[in-house]
């Protein structure tokens, strides 16, 4: 599922640049993060640690950039996979962009910046 999305993302013309701009050439070290976070978020395999939420904070990104996320990654679901998993993790991806997107507004509004 990870490398499907993200193979998505980097292709993207909206996600990608901002994706390369972040991550540049480690690519793989962003993967295997996300492997880790879904395997936790997913299949309480914890392996993940960390705060998700962090490295987004001070990103330039806004609602266009969630809803093109959350279109790629129900389109992969949608094209790959079926069941209560793939339901599961299409509700996850769908309340994190919505966590997201409201901490981010409500730290610019502020002013402020994450602890993390």
């Amino acid at each position: 599922m990870v490398d499907l999305f993200y193979g998505k993302v980097r292709n993207d013309d909206l996600l990608g640049p901002v994706f390369d701009k972040r991550i540049g050439d480690h690519w793989d070290v962003h993967l295997d993060k996300m492997y880790r976070f879904w395997q936790t978020v997913l299949l309480q395999e914890h392996r993940y640690q960390g705060s998700p939420f962090t490295p987004h904070a001070s990103m330039p990104i806004g609602a266009a950039h969630f809803r093109r996320w959350l279109q790629l990654f129900e389109e992969t679901l949608e094209e790959n996979f079926t069941g209560e998993k793939a339901e599961e993790a299409r509700w996850r991806a769908a309340k994190m962009a919505e966590m997201f997107q409201l901490k981010i507004a409500y730290y610019r509004d502020h002013s402020i910046h994450p602890i993390g």
